[in-house]
Parts: structure tokens; C-alpha cells; sequence
């Protein structure tokens, strides 16, 4: 049998085909795996995936409505054919506020921009129908509609790029640099996990790399056909972020306050300490985001090594430390001008400051 394929189908391209598929099997009962996976372009693999989720299709969940699809690996039976024939379908019927939904949604995705012309023609003509269908209650439709924020944009394009094979150029913002930068990516698959992220080939770090959608801040499709190497695709249902073997390891050590760590970074490995902290042991292709970390932790945590990251990690908190006493001292010297009172108050702030500033410098502490 053909091995898996290199890189996912578009989610819009497999809905087409299996839809396709089930006309194609309804003609031809006992078709060849072989050939039908040859008919549709795929490797046989893929259409194994397909036939794996179209008995859970059908009209309704009830006993005999679903799709009774299989196959014995070399031919594909289908054995209730007439759970598609129009004897066995129902009316569907919508309630007002169904219909009121279907319709407000249809129109806002009909907008967005990168939509493929012959799909956008299609859902308008779908939508027509449904607002016939609907009558009156299609009338509270037409007084709502949805604003996509720039995410939509991006997902349009990304989407599009995929299906038609091409390289994407990209504005992108790193919240653990705090800088914009510019690449030029392969894209491979969309991914939502909390948000909406697309996995691609990273033309300037020649690396896999996985971005938020939402902190695309501009994109553009270009003409470059997009061509990433073979690599295995990643399974995500576990987390997003899987560090590989040759990412740098990272040694913290928290104190109880911090064992949330553990819970929420991926790791190696998590010792217990006498404290009731935990000595963690990680892995991250960017050890240099992790001086957030440090910085969020205080006084529950540091990192122990590498030795030069946390160094990183105490100039940090001292910088911080030293841009909030400035502030402070500007503030000070504002009431004194303004009121002429006493600055103690504030001064008593700043000795806070600094004893907050103590534990961030431990943060980094090796």
C-alpha cells in the first residue's frame, strides 16, 4: 500500500473529494482500492482515511442512516446505498433561530477576502435558497452582521495558499523577542489548539516552525510554488508546542509557588526537591524566551542552566528593577514640585521596588 502522504490534503479540498466520493462508490459497488485512490488523485492511504470517516456521515445518527462503508483493503463495499436515495431522506427544518444563524454566518464568510470566487458563488446561491426556504424568519438575518478582526484575512490566505501549493511572505510578531519580523514560509496545515495556528516550512531559520494567526500583522501569497522537505507530521492532540530531541536543554528550579510549570511546559523531566519545589528539565528550540518565565516567577523560581541564559535572566530583572526605581524617582520628584509634601510615601515604594527586585535577581541565579 502506498505510504502516507508528505503533507495534508486542504480541509476544503477533502470535503470536495469525499463528497465526490460517495457518488463515485454508489456507482460502482465492490471498486478497487487501487483504483479508486488512482480516479481521485491520492494514494491509497488517504482514501483508507476517507473510508475511516464516512460511516459516521450520513442523514441522521439513527440506526441505518449512517454510511455502511468498508473494505477488505483491496475492494470498497458499501452495503446500504439507499441511505442517501431520496425514499430515505427527510425534510430538513430549521428553527428561527437556526435559519437566523445559518444565514448571518453564510453571509460574513462569503466576505472574506482570499475566498475562491467559485466557492463564494456557491455560498451565496446556497444562502438564497435557505433565505426562500426560511421565509419570515429569515427577516432578523438581515438586520445582523459579523466583522471578521484581521485573523480571518490571514486564515483566508494561508487556506488559499495551501490549497494552490504556494509560499507565503509574512510580518510576524515574536512576543518573546517583542519584535516584528519578516519571513517567508512554506505552509503545510492549519492547526487549532485554543487559537488558530498554520505549521510551515521557515525559510529563514530552514526550520519547522509553527505560527499564531493572530500575530500575523501582514501577509502575501506569492507566485514561488511552495515546496517544503519530507518531514513527518507532528501528532498535535497532545500539545502544540513538541520540542525535538536537539532543542537545548534548559534546567529551572521552582519552589512550590512555581510547580505550575510542570503542568503547562513540556519536559524531560520533573525531580522532586526538599522545598517541595521541583528541579524541571526541558527542551525549546528558543531558550531565550524563557527569561519571561524567569521574570514571571519572582521569587518561586530560577534557572539554573545554561549558565549564560541565566545570566540573561538576572540582567533582565535588573534592568526592569532599575526602569521602575527611575520611574518612581521621576514621580517623587513631580509631588514634591507640584505639593511640596514629603516623599516618603513614594520612597517607601522604591524600597518596595527593591525588595521585589531582589527575588526577580534570583530568578536568574545559577
Amino acid at each position: 500500500m502506498a505510504g502516507k502522504p508528505v503533507r495534508p490534503a486542504n480541509a476544503i479540498d477533502q470535503t470536495r473529494r469525499m463528497l465526490s466520493l460517495v457518488t463515485y462508490l454508489r456507482e460502482r459497488p465492490g471498486a478497487r482500492v487501487e483504483d479508486v485512490a488512482r480516479a481521485f488523485g491520492i494514494t491509497e492511504d488517504e482514501l483508507v482515511s476517507d473510508l475511516d470517516v464516512l460511516p459516521m456521515c450520513g442523514t441522521s445518527f439513527r440506526g441505518g442512516d449512517l454510511l455502511d462503508i468498508d473494505t477488505d483493503g483491496e475492494r470498497i463495499w458499501w452495503h446500504n446505498p439507499a441511505a442517501l436515495g431520496a425514499e430515505a431522506a427527510e425534510p430538513l427544518r430549521l428553527a428561527a433561530d437556526e435559519a437566523t444563524a445559518l444565514l448571518v454566518a453564510a453571509r460574513a464568510v462569503a466576505t472574506l477576502p482570499g475566498l475562491r470566487e467559485g466557492d463564494r458563488q456557491a455560498l451565496l446561491r446556497a444562502t438564497a435558497k435557505v433565505e426562500t426556504a426560511a421565509g419570515e424568519a429569515a427577516g432578523a438575518s438581515s438586520r445582523l452582521s459579523v466583522t471578521f478582526e484581521s485573523e480571518g484575512g490571514v486564515f483566508a490566505d494561508v487556506d488559499r495558499a495551501i490549497s494552490e501549493r504556494r509560499r507565503l511572505w509574512i510580518r510576524y510578531y515574536s512576543p518573546a523577542r517583542d519584535e516584528l519580523t519578516e519571513r517567508e514560509i512554506d505552509p503545510i496545515r492549519l492547526v487549532s489548539v485554543g487559537h488558530t495556528y498554520v505549521e510551515a516550512w521557515c525559510r529563514r531559520s530552514e526550520a519547522r516552525r509553527t505560527f499564531r494567526l493572530d500575530r500575523v500583522a501582514e501577509i502575501r501569497i506569492l507566485d514561488e510554488p511552495s515546496a517544503p522537505p519530507e518531514i513527518e507530521l507532528r501528532d498535535l492532540s497532545e500539545a502544540l508546542v513538541q520540542p525535538a530531541a536537539e532543542d537545548p536543554e534548559v534546567v529551572v528550579e521552582v519552589g512550590p509557588g512555581g510547580r505550575w510549570v510542570a503542568e503547562y511546559y513540556p519536559h524531560d523531566s520533573a525531580d522532586e526537591l526538599p522545598d517541595g519545589g521541583l528541579r524541571i528539565t526541558l527542551r525549546t528550540p528558543d531558550p531565550a524566551s524563557l527569561r519571561r518565565l524567569a521574570l514571571r516567577l519572582g521569587r518561586d523560581g530560577r534557572i539554573v542552566s545554561p549558565e549564560a541564559l541565566a545570566d540573561s535572566a538576572r540582567r533582565a530583572a535588573r534592568e526592569a528593577l532599575a526602569a521602575y526605581e527611575g520611574a518612581q524617582a521621576d514621580e517623587a520628584r513631580q509631588v514634591n514640585g507640584i505639593t511640596g509634601g514629603d516623599s516618603g510615601g513614594t520612597a517607601r515604594m522604591v524600597v518596595g521596588a527593591a525588595d521585589a527586585g531582589s527575588a526577580c535577581g534570583g530568578v536568574g541565579s545559577g
